[in-house]
């Protein structure tokens, strides 16, 4: 192992100023949640079950806009792709907190649709600025400054919506995340290398003398097929089309996502299954000292990780996690249960770099935040996945079925996913 990779990373201006933006971006919306539950449940006067099904609105809309988001960043430069977002995110959030429930639901629908995409935007500019070797522990330190994002703002924002102050709370979430957005815009960090930008403006020039030509008289337009690539046709067909923007998507990229998916499953239902285990036996103060543990071993774990020399299959790491998490539904007390989070929390920031960091191999700058999108909405549907899942087994077998659920659920998605990979070397023998 190689701690002296950070040191390396750290010491690179634009790196080092990445995380950090990413980060601070980050913690607002990390708080999100907490303050949209509570001030929906304390304020509004609502239910916890229109509490969720507010997040899970907001959740949807954040699925279906990362895709469309990094495809933004792809094509149209990373200034003019933010604009929307640092737009709408203080417009939206500034609205929410003054309106009723009902029209409480398109709000944070279409805040989802246009949230900042730091997560995607951070990893594909990680993607350019390092290779190799220290893509890995770029990604690691990626995954380590999100689990310090997650022990700062749902406690604060408990705080804050507990002391009254939802309405303040979310306006802030709104102006702190466009101001980052602003900052971003001003750092605009790299979303592709300098050879590729460059083969993107040859083809933006080349697209515009093709549109030229085809626009001249009948007797010029045979020009036109010499500006065409060999093999290709001058206005290729709806299919071709669609399956040339989606050559990115292989089957090792679907697995990937699966593994995105999987993690995000086993982590949100982990989430709910601590709540209810510490809520269930009177214990909801010492919830703070449960998610300490889980959280500071996925930081170790990702130091770990980012300094090794060889990487490990994301789909491996992610049966690990699932299988740990098993046992957590058997602890008996506060302690019990921190100790038992420590092993599945081990292995979570290195299942999330271990998949950013193939992703990024696979597929080519000019599709990656579009591919990073894609990633983000499939961990977003598997923590959306995860906590309702946990919760019915919650409500049938008590806090352990939460536990249990996800971990079983996570374990049997990896059996399936080596069995495929199994199969299809077979064939390709």
């Amino acid at each position: 192992m190689n701690f002296a990779l950070y040191r390396e990373l750290l010491a690179v201006r634009p790196i080092r100023r990445l995380l950090l933006v990413g980060m601070v971006a980050r913690i607002p919306h990390s708080a999100a949640g907490v303050l949209l539950t509570l001030h929906i449940v304390l304020t509004l006067g609502e239910g916890y079950a229109a509490a969720g099904a507010a997040a899970a609105v907001m959740t949807i809309g954040i699925a279906l806009g990362a895709p469309w988001r990094g495809r933004r960043v792809d094509t149209a430069g990373l200034r003019r792709a933010l604009i929307p977002s640092v737009i709408s995110e203080t417009v939206i959030w500034s609205i929410v907190p003054h309106v009723s429930y009902q029209w409480l639901l398109p709000l944070v629908f279409v805040g989802g649709l246009l949230t900042l995409p730091i997560f995607s935007v951070v990893r594909q500019s990680l993607g350019v600025l390092v290779d190799g070797d220290q893509r890995r522990t770029a990604f690691a330190l990626d995954a380590i400054t999100t689990e310090m994002v997650f022990m700062i703002g749902p406690a604060a924002g408990a705080v804050v919506a507990t002391s009254g102050y939802t309405t303040a709370g979310l306006t802030v979430v709104g102006v702190s995340t466009s101001l980052a957005g602003l900052f971003l815009i001003w750092f605009n960090p790299p979303t592709r290398s300098p050879e590729q930008s460059a083969e993107c403006a040859a083809d933006q020039r080349h697209a515009a003398e093709v549109a030229v030509v085809s626009s001249a008289p009948a007797h010029v337009q045979e020009a036109a097929a010499e500006l065409v690539p060999a093999g290709a046709t001058a206005t290729p067909g709806l299919r071709s089309k669609v399956a040339r923007n989606f050559a990115w998507f292989t089957a090792t990229v679907a697995a990937l996502f699966a593994v995105a998916a999987g993690a995000g499953m086993v982590l949100s239902g982990t989430d709910v299954g601590i709540v209810a285990a510490l809520e269930t036996g009177g214990r909801q103060s010492e919830i703070g000292i449960v998610f300490l543990f889980w959280c500071a071993a996925s930081v170790v774990g990702g130091l770990v990780y980012g300094a090794m020399h060889r990487p490990v299959a994301p789909i491996v790491l992610l049966l690990g996690m699932a299988a740990l998490t098993i046992p957590m539904g058997f602890a008996h007390d506060t302690w019990t249960l921190a100790l038992f989070s420590i092993l599945p929390g081990l292995l979570c920031a290195p299942v999330l770099s271990s998949a950013s960091e193939k992703v990024a191999d696979l597929v080519s700058e000019e599709r990656r935040g579009e591919a990073m999108g894609w990633y983000g909405s499939a961990l977003t549907a598997g923590v959306a996945l995860g906590a309702p899942l946990a919760g019915i087994f919650i409500d049938g077998m008590g806090p352990s079925g939460g536990f249990v659920s996800v971990g079983v659920a996570g374990v049997l998605l990896c059996l399936v996913g080596l069995v495929l990979q199994l199969r299809r070397r077979r064939v390709a023998a």
